[in-house]
């Protein structure tokens, strides 16, 4: 396939139903990087398993150089929802298969395909699945912005590889080709569990968290207020990552039933192991969701939220106000939303909008704090 093609298919993408914007794109060079590496290594009855596709541009372009099946792991059900539309939108109906991180994934494949994350500790996680699971032949093509890139990078790929390759850049793309896996140990590496002396709580942590097991400096200023949020029969926990908020949320307030909620899977596991490790997982239900979607009108009394300020590498707000949107659909009237954002970002005329009157409960050099109470 040519560059032309490539990027004619790549044209085609969106991004639905992750949010849609002028600066946004449903895919970057790498993509297109990756793919022209892959063309020359695929091999004849060989398995490929893509990792870290954002939109499908990796997938989409993959089956269109002749691999099928192909084996695809999405940490993010948007991802997961943006592939499947894209191929629907281009009439594919067969040829790729969603799994989680593990042996389904990757037994036997021959060559990876790799949008490099930006967390070393998710690569951690994920070099030691490939050099677990497969093919002693295997062939990781991991790919990133330049910089975007570390050298440490390099050297988590070098723990589980004997062979590490990185390549020349090329519109701002490199990629880092990693050959002849290393034994590795019986026990996996993740979740990692660590006590925050803190907040006495143990938390959990998969590689692809935010913030791993520590404790994110919003949630801690939320945490604040602590007690002085209403006693909620049905609250949730939107945007989960570990589960702390949930958790902690729960522990106060006993007679609670809290959902935690996140679109990433290695989150809702967090989450999940988390509420275990405290007792607390009869009482706490952890989802993968899509900002709530599968949640129904006006079901919950209170809403935690520590919105994102960052969609990859792009400063926006538009993740945020979709959370927020969705809370004022969640939310019964009367309910509250209880908000954390870096103050810069200029929430407040949103939760008047779609929640309804809201109070700054807090705010500090950094952050604010709001309470937005739902208009019937």
């Amino acid at each position: 396939m040519t560059d032309n093609n490539f990027e004619s298919l790549f044209a085609r993408l969106g991004r639905f139903p992750d949010v849609e914007a002028a600066n946004l794109q449903a895919w970057d060079a790498t993509d297109k990087l990756l793919l022209e590496a892959a063309a020359g290594l695929l091999q004849p009855g060989g398995r490929l398993t893509v990792m870290g596709d954002r939109y499908g541009a990796l997938t989409l372009g993959a089956l269109t150089l002749g691999a099928h099946p192909v084996r695809v792991h999405q940490d993010l059900i948007t991802g997961e929802r943006a592939l499947r539309a894209n191929a629907e939108a281009l009439e594919i109906d067969a040829g790729f298969e969603h799994l989680p991180l593990g042996a389904g994934l990757l037994e036997g494949a021959s060559l990876v395909l790799l949008q490099l994350p930006r967390s070393l500790a998710e690569l951690e996680e994920i070099a030691d699945a490939v050099a677990r699971y497969a093919a002693p032949d295997v062939v990781l093509l991991a790919g990133g912005r330049v910089k975007h890139m570390s050298l440490g990078m390099n050297a988590v790929l070098a723990r589980y590889f004997e062979d590490v390759q990185p390549q020349l850049a090329r519109q701002k793309s490199r990629l880092l080709l990693a050959r002849r896996p290393k034994p590795v140990p019986a026990a996996l590496p993740f979740p990692v569990t660590e006590v925050n002396d803190e907040l006495g709580l143990t938390v959990c942590a998969r590689g692809a968290v935010f913030a791993g097991t520590g404790l994110d400096i919003g949630t801690r200023f939320l945490l604040d207020f602590l007690p002085r949020m209403p006693h909620a029969t049905r609250a949730v926990d939107l945007g989960c990552g570990t589960g702390i908020l949930a958790a902690m949320y729960a522990r106060a307030n006993p007679g609670a039933r809290v959902t935690a909620t996140d679109r990433s899977a290695a989150a809702v596991d967090s989450a999940l192991a988390t509420s275990r490790a405290n007792g607390l997982d009869g009482r706490i239900d952890v989802l993968q969701d899509d900002a709530m979607s599968s949640l129904p009108d006006a079901g919950a009394d209170l809403v935690l939220l520590n919105p994102p300020f960052h969609l990859e590498a792009a400063v926006h707000s538009g993740a945020g106000i979709k959370l927020i949107e969705a809370a004022g659909r969640v939310l019964a009237p009367g309910g509250e939303l209880w908000t954390v954002f870096n103050s810069h970002l200029h929430y407040r005329p949103a939760l008047e909008r779609l929640i309804g009157p809201t109070r700054e409960v807090g705010r500090n050099p950094k952050f604010t704090v709001t309470a937005s109470t739902r208009r019937p």
